[in-house]
């Protein structure tokens, strides 16, 4: 016989867990009601009307198909030698010569729509004149600490980098907590956010209806109530599935100013390739989080349909927030203009007296320099003892793979961690792909067997590490914005390996002969998105 108070646990932890299979039931349901009769099936349906006006038009002319073949051709083989000469990454000029190949029409109008950059030509002007703006509020040179120079004068290039590419110092004085997972991420974040006095600025790539967007929201409300300014910008992927399209307007009727980033609207542009995938919360200018934690319930790990999700951030309180400040205000002020920067960059923040340095950075896909690959690869190039990597996908072009593969051929341990059930199939197969290179330059890979691994984490040697949005596939290197933090001599290296460490207990190392394991329709999927991944 069970005691009373275990049948009662017992039938609370049912009731429970009954509240939340009613809740996905109902956000699913809802999602689903959404895209059938709301503003996403117009968006979709303006724009399969553009497509097949677009293919009625080219059907219209085929008359003169002859003589655009023959243009296109002798444009072809122009766009061939300007591609070879082109400073760009390989694999990305061989998807598109090949894309010519197999269908030279379409291939070439494609190429010439990307390139013009149809949709987002305003948005790179304003962002660039974003960064001259708030130039103001930053030295006018990278800031070369002497201690920094003298424990770690390998740091002064990248520091260099980041300046000349951004305008990203590097910083003292700031305290850094490693949060091994959502759930810790949360709870540190309520906490810091009942303790706002001045603002709160939020941006997320996800942000979704349900427990933990609801108890931040409470204390937004709350907040409010005292004074305290709150604003709210997400990306616009969250009206396909996740949000109304109007809940925006929602929110400034409580008083929260919000925005969607780049909202899906009924006109084909390129623009919509660039996602704000950036996490960053800031709050008085003292704490900020960044990481892989969204604000939507798998990352706590109610209702995730991929077993546990594992998943990171970092907790700064200190003078690194400044550039996460910073950051956020750019992003904000993209379609507007007259923000008071100075309200919030001019204020001195607190300084917290820790060891070590701390480089927050941004990465933007319209300045055509791949500012978080590079960071990456400094420290693949640069370690002398092991690199230890946890990513949600493993999409590489040939700059990185070069780096990862020559680390471990002299003698550096790479060990990559990666999901053992995938939330995309499609990733899945691709990072399949790269197995067999990288176990033969002796490359570690281990799979987490209990479920899918959101965290972007590098760490190297005891002494560097790297905390953000990042993955480790061309959407984040190359077309998203993104945000991460690189950490120098702290104790929060540390606790990234001992994370890195606890988790890889929980998996399985794939081997060599692994692979002859992998489903042949793994295989065949892999090889055939592999040739297209650059422009996927």
């Amino acid at each position: 016989m069970q005691p009373e108070n275990e049948k009662e646990k017992i039938r609370a932890r049912s009731a429970q867990e009954s509240d939340e299979r009613h809740l996905l039931l109902q956000k699913s349901k809802r999602g689903i009601l959404n895209v059938i009769f709301g503003r996403t099936m117009l968006v979709v349906l303006t724009l399969v009307a553009q497509i097949t006006l677009l293919a009625l038009l080219f059907s219209s002319l085929r008359a003169w198909l002859p003589y655009y073949y023959a243009f296109v051709l002798v444009l072809y083989g122009g766009l061939i030698l300007h591609l070879v000469n082109k400073r760009s990454e390989p694999t990305t000029k061989i998807t598109w010569i090949l894309l010519m190949v197999l269908a030279p029409a379409l291939g070439v109008a494609l190429y010439f729509f990307v390139e013009l950059e149809v949709g987002h030509r305003v948005l790179h002007r304003r962002l660039s004149a974003l960064m001259e703006e708030t130039a103001a509020f930053l030295p006018e040179e990278p800031p070369q600490p002497e201690a920094m120079l003298e424990a770690a004068p390998e740091l002064a290039g990248l520091t260099r980098y980041a300046w000349q590419h951004g305008r990203y110092p590097v910083y003292g004085n700031t305290d850094v907590k490693y949060l091994s997972s959502g759930e810790e991420s949360l709870e540190a974040m309520l906490e810091d956010l009942k303790r706002a006095r001045d603002f709160i600025f939020l941006e997320f790539f996800i942000i979704d209806e349900g427990t933990m967007w609801g108890r931040v929201l409470k204390i937004l409300e709350d907040k409010l109530k005292e004074g305290v300014e709150v604003r709210v910008m997400y990306d616009g992927t969250c009206a396909i599935f996740r949000l109304p399209y109007r809940y925006p307007e929602m929110l400034k009727k409580l008083g929260i100013p919000c925005k969607m980033f780049a909202p899906i609207r009924p006109m084909i542009s390129t623009h919509y390739n660039n996602r704000d995938h950036r996490k960053i919360l800031v709050i008085d200018g003292r704490v900020a989080y960044t990481g892989g934690v969204n604000l939507a319930d798998e990352y706590i790990n109610i209702g995730s349909r991929f077993g546990h999700w594992k998943d990171v951030s970092i907790r700064l309180e200190g003078e690194a927030v400044r550039s996460f400040t910073l950051m956020f205000l750019q992003m904000w002020n993209v379609d507007e203009a007259g923000d008071a920067f100075a309200r919030y960059l001019d204020a001195p923040v607190p300084a917290v007296k820790r060891p070590g340095w701390v480089l927050p950075y941004g990465d933007s896909p319209l300045d055509n320099e791949r500012v978080g690959e590079m960071v990456y690869i400094d420290i693949l190039n640069r370690a002398q003892h092991y690199v230890h990597i946890m990513t949600p996908y493993l999409i590489l072009d040939s700059e990185m793979s070069t780096a990862i593969t020559f680390a471990a051929k002299r003698g550096v341990e790479v060990s990559i961690l990666l999901p053992h059930i995938p939330d995309k199939k499609y990733a899945f197969a691709l990072a399949k792909t790269h197995y067999a290179e990288l176990l033969e330059a002796g490359v570690r890979i281990y799979e987490y067997t209990p479920g899918f691994v959101h965290a972007k984490t590098f760490v190297s040697d005891d002494c560097k590490a790297v905390v953000g949005t990042i993955n480790l596939d061309y959407r984040s290197l190359y077309l998203h914005f993104e945000c991460a933090a690189y950490l120098r001599d702290m104790p929060a290296v540390l606790d990234v390996e001992r994370d890195f460490q606890a988790t890889i207990a929980q998996s399985q190392e794939i081997h060599i002969e692994d692979l002859k394991d992998i489903k042949l329709s793994y295989r065949l999927a892999g090889w055939l998105l592999k040739v297209f991944a650059p422009v996927m």
